[in-house]
C-alpha cells in the first residue's frame, strides 16, 4: 500500500512493536487523533484478530488518566499504542499496563506528518546510533555542549543512568514514546548557558533564540516570556523544583532530515541535543513537577570528559525497512 501513514503504522507495529498472531493489541486514541488511531488498528488488524481501538474525548493536560475502561483494556494487552492529544507516557494508566506486562507506546501530540516523518524509518539502524552514542558518553564524569547559537553547558550525571530510547519495545513491561530515537540522562547538576534555537513549546520552531542560565542545576534566568510563564506558573506549585535541569538528551533518529515545530519529532532528530526543565522523576530523577519542558540545540558539538563525541547524522535514505 503506497499510503504514506499506513507504511508509517506499518514500522510501528512491525518494527518497534514486534506484534504477532494470537497477541492482543490495544490502540487507544482520542477524537483530535482518530485517523492515525485507525490506521494502526487497521494494520494491527492484519496481524492479529485481537485488536481493540478505544476513543475518548481529549484529556485535558498531558497526564490526565483515561476512562476507566480504556485503562482496563491497556492492562489486558500484550500491545498497547496510544496516539492521542494530550500524553498518558505518565498516567497510572500506562504504568499499569507496562506493570502487567504490556509493550506499550505513547505517541503524545502526534500529527500525520510527524508520523510520518518519524516512523519511516529503519529503526534497527536508529538502536545502533542510539547504542554508539551510549558507549561514548555512559562512563563519563563530565558532558559539556557547545553551540554556535552560544551554548556552553556542562553537566555532570553523577549516580544517574544514561537510557536509550530505541524504538523497539520487545519485551514484556517495555516502554517508549514513538517516534522514537535518543539517548538521556537526567544530570545529577548542571552549569551554564544553553541556547535553544530550534523548536520549543508554547512557540514551536523558533524565529528567535531563547537563552537560558543554568546553576547548581537549576535554571536561573529565561529570555523568553512566555516559556518563563510557563516555568513560573509551576514554580507557584511545587517551588525551585520547576526549574530542575531534567534532561540532556541526544538526538540519534537519522530518518528525521530536518526540524517540524514539534517537541515530540524534533528532540529525536540526529544530531541535535536536547535539554528539558522541571520533571525528571520518569528518567532518572527524583524531581517531580507539573512539566517538562524540552528545547531542541541545533549543531551541537558534545564532549564526553574532554573528548569530541561522534553524533549521527540525519540520511534522507535511512527509510524502513
Amino acid at each position: 500500500m503506497s499510503d504514506p501513514l499506513y507504511a508509517a503504522a506499518e514500522t510501528a507495529i512491525h518494527q518497534c512493536m514486534a506484534l504477532e498472531a494470537g497477541e492482543s493489541c490495544a490502540v487507544v486514541t482520542d477524537d483530535d487523533r482518530l485517523p492515525i488511531g485507525e490506521t494502526l488498528y487497521d494494520v494491527a488488524s492484519d496481524v492479529t484478530d485481537d485488536t481493540v481501538l478505544l476513543r475518548y474525548p481529549p484529556g485535558e493536560q498531558h497526564g490526565t488518566e483515561p476512562p476507566a475502561p480504556v485503562a482496563a483494556a491497556m492492562a489486558d494487552a500484550d500491545v498497547v499504542l496510544a496516539p492521542t492529544t494530550k500524553s498518558l507516557s505518565h498516567t497510572r494508566a500506562r504504568q499499569g499496563a507496562t506493570d502487567a506486562g504490556a509493550r506499550a507506546a505513547t505517541l503524545p501530540g502526534i500529527t500525520e506528518d510527524v508520523m510520518i516523518a518519524g516512523l519511516d524509518a529503519d529503526y534497527a539502524v536508529i538502536e545502533r546510533h542510539c547504542l554508539s552514542v551510549l558507549e561514548q558518553v555512559a562512563d563519563a564524569d563530565e558532558i559539556r555542549v557547545t553551540t554556535p547559537a552560544g551554548t556552553d553547558l556542562v553537566v555532570e550525571p553523577g549516580d544517574r543512568e544514561w537510557l536509550s530510547d530505541t524504538g523497539l519495545v520487545h519485551d514484556p513491561g517495555d516502554f517508549s514514546n514513538l517516534p522514537a530515537g535518543e539517548t538521556f540522562v537526567s544530570p545529577e547538576t548542571a552549569d551554564g548557558t544553553y541556547v535553544v534555537d530550534g523548536t520549543m513549546m508554547p512557540h514551536g520552531l523558533l524565529d528567535d533564540p531563547i537563552r537560558f542560565e543554568v546553576e547548581d542545576g537549576h535554571v536561573t534566568h529565561i529570555s523568553d516570556d512566555a516559556v518563563r510563564e510557563q516555568v513560573d506558573r509551576a514554580r507557584a506549585d511545587v517551588g525551585r523544583d520547576a526549574t530542575n535541569l531534567a534532561e540532556l538528551g541526544i538526538g540519534t533518529n537519522v530518518g528525521v532530515t530536518a526540524l517540524m515545530g514539534s517537541v515530540l519529532l524534533d528532540e529525536k532528530a540526529a544530531g541535535t541535543v536536547h535539554v528539558a526543565i522541571g520533571d525528571d522523576a520518569g528518567i532518572g530523577g527524583d524531581v517531580e513537577a507539573p512539566l517538562h519542558l524540552d528545547g531542541i540545540l541545533c549543531d551541537p558539538t558534545v564532549y564526553a570528559d574532554g573528548d569530541v563525541i561522534d553524533l549521527p547524522e540525519p540520511d534522507p535514505e535511512a527509510e524502513a525497512a
